[in-house]
């Protein structure tokens, strides 16, 4: 009776624990993906090239690479409940200086508050991400994964229409307006109603996250020792002093680099190459929605057939391949087609994540949690290659620049099916 008691309790405190993580994770999605609306929306309101729009991108990823190794300390000495609390009011903070950012329609505050909300996503990220992929077994790591997936881009599909039905309302119309008048007095003052538009919505956001933070500190969630985790490697028999004396890690940190910028590739340029493409504003931005929506189609398959029917290696793999000819088909073919096809490498980009990071934290031990902390670190490749893009687009073409995606893909390819398993070894 006692077994079956405790076996309950476990049982419910594992899926209390799931859920107030599947709540974070809905948070991040929300947060991360208003990108797709912004950089539209300051594009105009801050009369921005292809190659500095995409600096709202570089700002937000880019603090993961400053922050995500300091951000392991900060989860060393708080644990891991105490962490994301605090990576929420740091998001809270960031969300407020789009106030001052607004109302002088300065781009570099609009980045400064971007950076310092990425520096809180980027700490609740490292917490949050070991935390899932440890909170069961490792086999099945991939579908708890899938579900925050699901968590975060729904609130990603989410997150680009609510925005965008309000800063973006009437904007072809204000745009038509922009560059009719000749007046700069004029010119200033449509685009400054346009910056403010901003202001409530940010508000009511940095109420909202530092509710959420104190919500989180008292919670129940328990913290996971990773120092006593000890999964599928034999560490006594090969005994490492760091955690890049691991080669499959090393791999999949390269993976997860790659796999992060095409993945903010997908879903924060389809809207401006849609507009590209004849589509109107307030019809462009819905791609991001339906890239979002490929993925949690993607997440579902996930979670119906892996490890049941495929493994995450495999699983992995193939999301790689079809990356490759989605990719390959984008930039061969003319017309709108190509739109939909970036909005379907969502559906290839799913399962990545939630493979690549088991397939590269099994059997670390210890390193967990610096292990964590440099995966965190690669979500940098959502700040750089995005960043790239624009670079190209404004060279070649915005259709042309997603050549840059095949060879990401192909290396993700390579890691799944080969890579993952250099150096990994075994008990017997």
């Amino acid at each position: 009776m006692a077994t079956t008691a405790n076996a309950t309790a476990q049982k419910n405190s594992y899926i209390l624990s799931l859920s107030i993580i599947g709540a974070l994770f809905f948070i991040f999605g929300f947060v991360t993906w208003l990108n797709g609306t912004l950089i539209p929306f300051l594009t105009i309101a801050c009369e921005l090239s292809n190659f500095q729009a995409y600096f709202v991108t570089f700002a937000f990823y880019i603090s993961y690479f400053f922050l995500a190794i300091p951000s392991s300390w900060i989860l060393h000495k708080t644990g891991f409940k105490n962490g994301m609390a605090l990576g929420l009011f740091v998001m809270a903070i960031g969300s407020l200086v789009f106030i001052p950012a607004a109302q002088s329609r300065t781009f570099g505050l609009f980045l400064t508050g971007l950076f310092i909300q990425g520096a809180g996503l980027s700490l609740l990220q490292t917490a949050s991400n070991p935390y899932i992929v440890i909170l069961g077994p490792i086999e099945s790591a991939a579908k708890r994964i899938s579900i925050m997936g699901i968590c975060n881009k729904t609130a990603g599909i989410l997150s680009p229409l609510i925005l965008g039905a309000i800063v973006l309302k009437n904007v072809d119309k204000i745009k038509v307006q922009v560059a009719a008048t000749a007046d700069a007095a004029v010119k200033s003052e449509l685009l400054n109603e346009l910056a403010g538009r901003v202001i409530i919505p940010y508000i009511i956001m940095a109420i909202v996250l530092t509710g959420l933070a104190v919500l989180v500190r008292y919670s129940p969630l328990q913290d996971i020792d990773t120092d006593k985790e000890d999964q599928h490697v034999n560490e006594g028999a090969v005994a490492k002093k760091h955690v890049f004396q691991y080669p499959y890690f090393v791999l999949g940190v390269i993976t997860l680099f790659l796999y992060a910028g095409c993945e903010v590739i997908a879903g924060d340029t389809v809207a401006l190459y849609a507009m590209e493409k004849g589509f109107a504003t307030s019809r462009a931005i819905v791609f991001t929605s339906y890239t979002l929506f490929s993925m949690v189609v993607g997440y579902l398959l996930g979670i119906a057939l892996i490890p049941r029917t495929i493994s995450q290696s495999k699983a992995l793999g193939i999301s790689a391949i079809l990356g490759v000819l989605l990719g390959l088909s984008a930039v061969l073919i003319k017309g709108n087609i190509s739109v939909y096809l970036i909005s379907l490498l969502g559906f290839a980009n799913a399962i990545m994540w939630p493979a690549i990071w088991p397939l590269t934290l099994d059997g670390l031990g210890k390193f967990t949690k610096i292990a964590s902390a440099v995966l965190v670190m690669c979500i940098a490749g959502c700040a750089t290659l995005p960043l790239l893009y624009g670079k190209l687009a404004d060279a070649i073409s915005r259709q042309q620049a997603y050549w840059m995606v095949i060879p990401c893909y192909l290396f993700i390819m390579y890691f799944a099916f080969w890579g993952n398993k250099v150096g990994k070894v075994k008990i017997a």
